[in-house]
């Protein structure tokens, strides 16, 4: 049994979680979302009895700001952060994260993503592809899934398969769509980490972006559909000579027209662009096309 906590994302209902399970250790949380949701977080632990110290162990998908921001404040109180080795040394010393995010988000930073705090080494704990962690009673296997971010880890529990964001974006019922921010997209190695995830037969899928998904197979077939609709459309448009400015409206229009085509409601779509800004999956895509074929 896991929990899902919401945490609430610019007011936004199923835009960010974390997920706790209970175990003999006491609390284990995967993923700690940004600190702008901190006491989001709060909240969503204390509905289950625990306080932030409480949590010893925090596992990361990846570092982006929407999954590990927060991750610094359990480490300050005590608790062991699980990530990829190319993620370490970034939480350790997050001044380029933050140094890079501030250029594309300027005054914004606070608002969306609070503050991001260095995290002390001993604290940092690498996970190489496969490694299992035991933490009471409870087994923890690190899934290596680049695509989205080469730093990306899905972590398989029980029969469960907490996906960051190898799976994609789905809220409440609607379609599955990919988030593509710069700078590491490479659709090859995503497809290859979604056909590891399925190769480990989960009977459910956890998206961080948002909650449970208990048709694997049928999921990640529609994900591999819409990436490369996605990847072709920003391609044809980028070879036309349009800038990325240009682009992004065109792209958010056309989205958008998915959504509603699939039933999802304006409110709907303004969720999923909460989750999964379109701006960002042309930023990504568009340095995708220009490195492959630079």
């Amino acid at each position: 049994m896991y929990h899902t906590l919401d945490l609430h994302f610019q007011n936004y209902d199923h835009a960010i979680a974390a997920f706790l399970i209970e175990t003999e250790d006491g609390p284990v949380l995967i993923e700690s979302g940004p600190y702008s949701t901190f006491p989001s977080l709060e909240k969503g632990l204390a509905s289950h009895g625990y306080k932030v110290a409480d949590v010893k162990h925090v596992f990361l998908s990846h570092i982006h700001f929407d999954h590990a921001g927060a991750a610094w404040a359990f480490a300050e109180k005590g608790a062991n952060i699980y990530l990829h080795p190319f993620g370490a040394e970034h939480m350790h010393d997050p001044t380029k994260l933050v140094a890079s995010a501030t250029m594309i988000y300027g005054d914004q930073m606070d608002i969306l993503w609070g503050k991001m705090d260095k995290i002390a080494r001993n604290k940092l704990k690498v996970v190489e592809h496969e490694e299992v962690v035991e933490i009471g009673g409870q087994s923890f296997r690190a899934l290596h899934t680049p695509g989205h971010a080469k730093h990306h880890i899905a972590w398989h529990w029980k029969d469960t398969i907490f996906t960051g964001d190898v799976a994609g974006v789905k809220i409440d019922g609607g379609p599955v769509v990919p988030p593509c921010p710069p700078p590491d997209i490479n659709l090859e190695d995503w497809l290859h980490s979604i056909d590891l995830v399925l190769s480990k037969n989960p009977n459910r899928l956890v998206l961080t972006h948002f909650g449970e998904e208990m048709n694997p197979n049928i999921h990640m077939t529609e994900l591999k559909e819409i990436l490369n609709d996605w990847s072709m459309w920003i391609k044809q448009k980028w070879e036309e000579g349009l800038s990325n400015d240009e682009i992004t409206p065109l792209f958010m229009k056309y989205t958008a027209q998915q959504l509603e085509d699939r039933g999802v409601s304006g409110t709907g779509i303004k969720q999923y662009e909460a989750a999964n800004p379109s701006w960002m999956s042309v930023a990504g895509l568009v340095r995708y096309w220009m490195k492959k074929q630079g």
